[in-house]
This record gives structure tokens, sequence and C-alpha cells, in this order.
């Protein structure tokens, strides 16, 4: 196993270059021979999570360990652009769920944009091509007349046309990464470009076009970490929900009332934080969850119920250090990560208020 590149993974009161090395090996453990990346041994993969856990290890240096995570996705690719919801760890050929998640489709855009720009493979770029565009296709086949796009095809067929606004602000992000991906080749999408607007527009303007899942963490910063809400929109956002979901030392709740935070959460907020020029704060989120850190495997617990004091549930979750290492290598200052996720390079689509 190659050393993992880290220097600009270590951050005061997070991680040390040791630390993060470890973390990194604790996700390569992980990862099976054929590429995929599950939660953790013996539970399940699901795409979505497949592609943050790839995207950490890009951020690590471990190129050849990311491609391979991106060629399992493109030989597990289904007919219509998709992927299944859930994958059986050990034996990919067995899928434990059906459904096919549109914001579980659409990542696959991020990581390969991100994993071009870690590496500037040109081949890596026209190999995957062919699986980004037949990916976005599915997607925005479930895209609404409101710009919305539901959430789900079941396993018959049949279209789930209710909207999730967490999963929609993912979408959001995919597409415009997709977008950089055909302008990389030199194949504009002027379809995709009006997706991507009316898109924005639904998230910015129509709250109610989507499922109220107030009580969510995911649903608060989602709209800002997936690039539709920016500048004053973004920071107001941030600071109208701050006292409901964060615990002073302990991290981000999960869902409001309950006593639980969790690391990935966590993570993803301190990577809106950063993206919104929010640096101190988000390394003030990520400090406070690394008593969720397991020091010998270098991985993260999911969560912890702070009432009773008890890490729950009891799992260490490739994607949890993703995320973690993600926010890390942002505040960092790598540049796929920050071109990633700070927005400003990606094709920002029709212009969201020009419809109504």
């Amino acid at each position: 196993m190659t050393t993992p590149r880290t220097d600009h993974l270590v951050l005061p009161g997070v991680l040390t270059a040791e630390q993060a090395a470890a973390t990194v090996r604790g996700i390569l453990a992980v990862q099976r021979e054929d590429g995929a990346i599950p939660w953790f041994r013996g539970h399940h993969l699901d795409p979505w999570d497949h592609v943050e856990a790839a995207m950490a290890l890009d951020a690590a240096g471990e190129h050849t360990a990311a491609e391979r995570a991106y060629h399992w996705l493109a030989r597990h690719q289904n007919e219509d652009g998709s992927w299944y919801a859930a994958y059986a760890d050990g034996n990919p050929e067995e899928v434990t769920d059906r459904g096919r998640e549109t914001n579980f489709v659409a990542y696959a855009a991020v990581g390969v944009w991100h994993h071009y720009l870690a590496t500037g493979d040109d081949t890596f770029l026209d190999r995957m091509w062919p699986t980004v565009y037949a990916a976005v296709e599915f997607v925005l086949l479930l895209q609404q007349a409101g710009g919305q796009i539901g959430w789900k095809r079941e396993d018959d067929g049949t279209d789930t046309a209710d909207a999730l606004l967490t999963g929609c602000s993912s979408i959001h992000h995919a597409l415009r990464c997709a977008l950089a991906i055909a302008e990389q080749r030199e194949e504009p999408q002027p379809d995709w470009e009006l997706a991507v607007g009316a898109l924005q527009h639904a998230i910015r303007r129509h709250p109610e076009r989507f499922l109220d899942k107030d009580r969510y963490s995911m649903d608060w910063y989602y709209p800002v970490l997936g690039g539709a809400l920016t500048g004053s929109e973004a920071k107001e956002r941030i600071e109208a929900d701050w006292d409901r979901f964060v615990v002073p030392g302990l991290g981000v709740r999960c869902v409001v009332p309950n006593p639980w935070v969790t690391g990935g959460e966590s993570a993803e907020l301190a990577l809106a934080l950063w993206a919104v020029g929010e640096s101190d704060r988000a390394l003030e989120i990520l400090q406070s969850i690394q008593h969720l850190r397991d020091a010998e495997t270098g991985l993260y617990w999911t969560g912890y119920v702070f009432e009773d004091q008890a890490i729950w549930p009891r799992e260490l979750t490739t994607w949890t250090a993703g995320s973690l290492l993600l926010a890390v290598a942002a505040l960092g200052g790598d540049e796929p990560t920050c071109a990633v996720f700070g927005g400003e390079l990606l094709p920002p689509g029709l212009d969201p208020d020009c419809c109504g």
C-alpha cells in the first residue's frame, strides 16, 4: 500500500499528517479489489457514498484507487443510465435496494470532474463521458415542470414526482460538474443548462415544490453546499438555523430535536461554511467532531447520542471519513477540491431568475 499524500490534509486540532494518512489507509482497507467502496466491510455500497469516498482518495493523492472506484461505476451502470440504491458488499451483482435515486445517480459527475481536475487525465474523461452522459439523461427524465427533480424511480419503472431539497441541491451541484465535463470535451449541452437554471430557481424561490424535511440539517445547509444559494443569501440561510442544528463542541444534529450529532453532516456543514468564506467556523466544526475519531482505524463513527454519551450506531463509515477529508482538503487549499466545491469555476447554467 502506498503512503498517502497528506501534507495539505494537516489541520490544527483536526488532523496531523500521521492521522490523515491513517484515515486514508482506513478507506483503502475497506475498498474492494474491484474498486467498490462499501460503507464498511459487510455492509452495502450506495453510489453516492462510494463517490464521496473516492473523492477523498483523490484528495489524498490515491488516484489509482479512486480511478478503480469510478470504473466500478461504469461497469455496473444500468442500461437506463442509473445505478441501484444499494449493492451488497462481497457480491456486486446482489442488489439490496432496487430503487434508483436521482441524487445518487447524478453524483457520479461530481466525482468524475474532481478526478479529472486532480489528474488531468483526458483518457479517463473520455472513458467516463458516456457514463456521465447517461446518468444525467436519466436524472433529467424525472425533472418536473417546476424545475424540481423527483427523487426516485422504483424498480417497476414508476417515477416518484416528489422532490427532496437536499437531493435536488446535490443534483444541482452535479449538473454543473457535468456541464464542466461537457465544456472540457467541447460538447455543449444546452438542455442541461436549461435544467440547471430551472432547478436552481426552484431551490431559491419555491420551497413549496419540495417535501417538507425542515427537521433535517441537510435541508438547512445543502442549498449552500450544492451552490444554489451563494453570497448573502447563503450566509443568511446558515445564520437562520445555526442554533437549531449546531451543538457547540459536539457537532451538528442530523435531525431536531433528537440529541444525536453526526460526523457526515458536520463535515458537510464545514465544507459549506468554507464555500461562503466562513473558514474559521468551518475549522471549529471539524475540531468539534474529533471525539468521533477511532484511533485504531483512523475512521470516524457515524454519530454520537450526547444525552446518553454513547456512540451510535456502532459503525465506522468510509463516507464519514471521506466527507471529513474533503472538508479538510478545501480548507487546506487543495485545488481540485476547491474548484469542485467552491463553485466559482463551474458553469452556472441558465439565469435562475429568468423563469417563473
